[in-house]
């Protein structure tokens, strides 16, 4: 049933669009990195089991060369438990608890990296598909005025410089279509590597949003997988200071015992004992985990740092684009549009090429910008929806 379900996905994925969502939900099922950590999880429940047991019981038998007559003569047979001090497996068992929350929330962090670079993958598939659109339009262009204006040679020999700088347009925008193939190409690899199953077509509409305050995230930024992390990572720190503090108590061995004499009485043996600590060993091993926790409490000041400052450069990202975008849409390109009007007259009679030409690379040039700012502005976003935890 797996495989059939990967087959029909596979051949989907090849013939039609798969949305953003699905590559995005399928990913986080199938991806192996995160597969490994759950296997992890799946490992530490066996450590949370074993460490609220009691240590293996010893057992040893003894025996001597007396000869069997005398009464010290004896075959000893002793079991020793150790019984650790009251509250150690409690504490042993919280913190493989903890160690579960931390790979838990790490797992969760791997969650949210692998949907940010599945977008910004996928958005960077959109920009270069976008580019070669264009790209192919403006070269269709460019050759019907080659071919509009050759028919003006025979009566006009100004032309010919004119009609030589398009083709020199034209082979320039061959070359940029060229390399965006193998860039597309590339693209879609990396995606389906992200997505651990071949990805060959995707489907998605990328726009420039309204641009949010940064005021409008402070909510949604507490949910970050990190700064989650280094919470899980501070409980952990905490547990392992309460056992190293539980450690500086002495644990109980209990013993039983029972000798065995071939001509004299067989007696039970009992007894009990208890670890000294008295090398300062488990004082020094507290202090040690006491440190380790600042170190942890330390860590997350600086994540909350780091996200502060990831925010920032991630929300002028995205004012730029929303900036850049707008000024392209709503005054450069109808500007363009004005120039082309007034050149259009001029071109039906044959009119400068040169200008025509200069007027469409400025156009494309534009809305390349304009493809550019939209890329930006979605994977800044991205970005953000990293930053608060997001992985849808």
């Amino acid at each position: 049933m797996h495989r059939l379900l990967f087959i029909s996905l596979f051949l989907s994925s090849s013939i039609y669009a798969l949305s953003l969502e699905t590559v995005i939900q399928k990913a986080l099922e199938a991806n192996p990195s995160l597969e490994s950590i759950n296997h992890k999880i799946a490992a530490n429940k066996s450590n949370i089991n074993v460490s609220n047991q009691f240590d293996n019981p010893v057992l040893s038998l003894a025996d001597n060369n007396l000869d069997k007559d005398q009464a010290m003569s004896r075959s000893t047979i002793t079991i020793t438990q150790k019984i650790p001090y009251f509250g150690k497996r409690d504490s042993l068992e919280g913190t493989a608890i903890a160690e579960e929350a931390v790979l838990s929330q790490n797992l969760e962090k791997a969650k949210v990296a692998l949907v940010n670079e599945i977008k910004n993958q996928a958005y960077t598939i959109w920009e270069l598909e976008e580019l070669y659109k264009i790209i192919k339009e403006y070269e269709h262009i460019t050759k019907q005025n080659i071919e509009l204006f050759e028919s003006y040679t025979a009566t006009a020999d100004n032309q010919h410089m004119g009609i030589m700088s398009a083709e020199l347009t034209l082979s320039d925008l061959r070359i940029q279509r060229a390399t965006l193939d193998a860039q597309i190409s590339t693209a879609y690899a990396k995606l389906s590597y992200l997505a651990a199953y071949k990805v060959n077509n995707l489907e998605q509409n990328l726009v420039v949003w309204d641009l949010p305050s940064p005021e409008s995230f402070n909510e949604a930024l507490q949910g970050n997988s990190d700064l989650a992390l280094r919470d899980k990572e501070i409980l952990k720190s905490k547990s392992m200071e309460k056992t190293a503090e539980l450690n500086n108590y002495p644990d109980i061995n209990v013993l039983a015992s029972y000798a065995y004499r071939e001509n004299f009485d067989n007696f039970w043996t009992y007894g009990i004992g208890m670890t000294l600590p008295i090398y300062g060993t488990e004082d020094d091993k507290e202090e040690e985990a006491r440190i380790l926790t600042l170190s942890a409490q330390s860590l997350k000041e600086d994540t909350q740092i780091a996200v502060n400052a990831e925010f920032e450069t991630a929300y002028v990202q995205m004012k730029s684009a929303f900036r850049i975008y707008h000024i392209v849409q709503d005054e450069a390109l109808p500007q363009i549009d004005h120039m082309f009007e007034l050149t259009n007259s001029s071109i039906s009679t044959g009119g400068d090429l040169f200008k025509y030409i200069d007027i469409l690379v400025q156009k494309l040039k534009l809305e390349q910008k304009s493809i550019a700012a939209v890329g930006i502005y979605n994977r800044s976003m991205a970005k953000i929806e990293a930053l608060s935890g997001d992985i849808e």
